[in-house]
């Protein structure tokens, strides 16, 4: 159903419910709430009669104001039925009626248990309808006479068919009225929700540089906004997703290709020759590790990731467990001839997972290592702080640029301006930044172009 229908069903809805209210229940509205007036008058005035903080003439003030306002007749009268105080405000009420009826509604009195009389009446000379009350006026059991109150009941059928024409003129002029609003205001709702919808198909279809309109109110302008940002968003993903998939291709055809021609070889040159045959097979294991560790990488991303790891905290010294890990580059540092220099600070005890912070360290190492200058040198330092150890790991490289720094960290990101790894699978920066993000500390890169980048974390004191 269209937007402006349910705006026109609405109006009429109201308009229905306003008639209800207002024509069928306008006279018994009128009736009780002249019933309510008459009552608490009629107790207010009694109340005030045997009120010995108020004067006869301060009294009579008050019935004055109270006939006045409320168009009442009121009549008080002794025990003997003698007129006290008399006060005609309309008409031929029926309290000063030819028909001397203050002596029937004295007996009516008399034979009520509540001591007081409501009814509903008709003045057969004038045929004037009103409603009487009638009461006893008496204190601590004594009694000094009776307060009668005479007020008319104005027809309101009239007054109905007057309300009925102008609502009915009323309603027509605001149903039209709102339905022209309902169809403006519609369209202003619908356009840009529809528009919203026609781009969303193009995003679902692949378009990711599709721009969403939110033009005429402020939550479709928003909801425009998130969807061109969730599109862009989606396109570097897919972007991203797309170089993993040749760059991880790329890491796997490479092993694979090494593994089939040496395999070959063995096979068809080298199996009869001890020499031969045991180079080729040390370079199939290489391979073959190469291929495990890119596996385990990618792995251990999404598990850190997915959260299904959790973190297995133990208190340790750092500077020993430093100068383990470095103590393991010794073989790739002899074989390849780089240098890493490590500068340790006292010892200090760290509560941590051991085996995550370690690959942390390592991962930063052996991306120093990828990394570094024509010089081959790697520094490795550990600074105490009050709050914790940070850890620094500096290479002598071309440096990274500083709209790529923000992106190093990333799964799907590497950076065309740098050479590809000797050591890993490309994706322990992104294991070291899954990492870090679970023990919720800090970390960074600070980077000069052509002097090279500090990869930086700091182990935060336990709390």
């Amino acid at each position: 159903m269209k937007i402006w229908i349910y705006f026109v069903v609405y109006t009429i809805i109201v308009f229905v419910l306003l008639w209800f209210f207002q024509i069928m229940f306008l006279e018994n509205f009128y009736q009780n709430m002249k019933i309510s007036d008459v009552l608490e008058e009629g107790r207010f005035l009694a109340e005030q009669y045997v009120n010995d903080n108020i004067s006869s003439e301060e009294y009579e003030q008050i019935l004055n104001a109270s006939s006045m306002k409320n168009d009442m007749c009121i009549e008080i009268i002794d025990k003997y039925t003698r007129s006290m105080y008399s006060k005609k405000a309309f008409g031929d009420c029926i309290l000063h009626s030819r028909d001397n009826n203050l002596n029937r509604l004295v007996s009516e009195i008399k034979s009520s248990e509540s001591g007081e009389i409501l009814y509903r009446g008709v003045n057969r000379y004038s045929n004037i309808e009103s409603f009487i009350y009638g009461r006893i006026l008496s204190k601590n059991g004594k009694h000094y006479g009776y307060l009668f109150l005479n007020t008319p009941i104005e027809p309101v059928s009239s007054t109905v068919s007057i309300i009925k024409r102008q609502l009915m003129i009323i309603t027509f002029i605001l149903i039209m009225i709102a339905f022209i609003i309902s169809i403006y205001v519609s369209k202003k709702i619908a356009s840009p929700i529809v528009g919203i919808t026609k781009s969303a198909k193009k995003l679902a279809n692949g378009k990711y540089d599709v721009e969403f309109e939110g033009k005429g109110y402020l939550e479709a302008k928003e909801l425009a906004d998130t969807l061109t940002y969730a599109g862009k968003q989606i396109s570097k993903v897919d972007t991203l997703q797309r170089d993993l998939i040749a760059n991880v291709s790329h890491d796997l055809r490479t092993p694979l290709t090494m593994l089939k021609a040496y395999a070959e070889m063995i096979r068809d040159l080298s199996g009869n020759n001890p020499q031969k045959r045991e180079e080729h097979l040390g370079i199939i294991i290489e391979e073959t590790d190469r291929l495990t560790m890119l596996v385990n990488d990618m792995l251990d991303l999404s598990k850190l990731e997915s959260g299904k790891q959790t973190l297995c905290c133990t208190e340790f010294e750092i500077t020993e467990k430093m100068h383990d890990i470095i103590d393991r580059f010794k073989g790739v540092s002899e074989k390849m001839g780089y240098n890493i220099h490590f500068t340790p600070d006292e010892q200090r005890i760290v509560y941590c997972d051991i085996v995550k912070i370690e690959q942390v360290i390592y991962n930063l190492i052996n991306n120093a290592i990828n990394y570094t200058g024509k010089d081959k040198q790697v520094y490795v330092t550990q600074i105490n702080l009050p709050d914790g150890v940070r850890i620094e790991v500096r290479d002598t490289g071309d440096g990274i640029e500083e709209d790529k720094i923000k992106l190093i960290f990333d799964k799907y990101y590497r950076s065309e301006n740098h050479k590809r790894e000797v050591i890993g699978t490309g994706l322990g920066l992104s294991i070291v930044k899954a990492i870090l993000k679970m023990h919720n500390y800090d970390y960074g890169v600070n980077s000069v172009i052509g002097k090279g980048s500090v990869f930086w974390f700091t182990i935060k004191n336990k709390h």
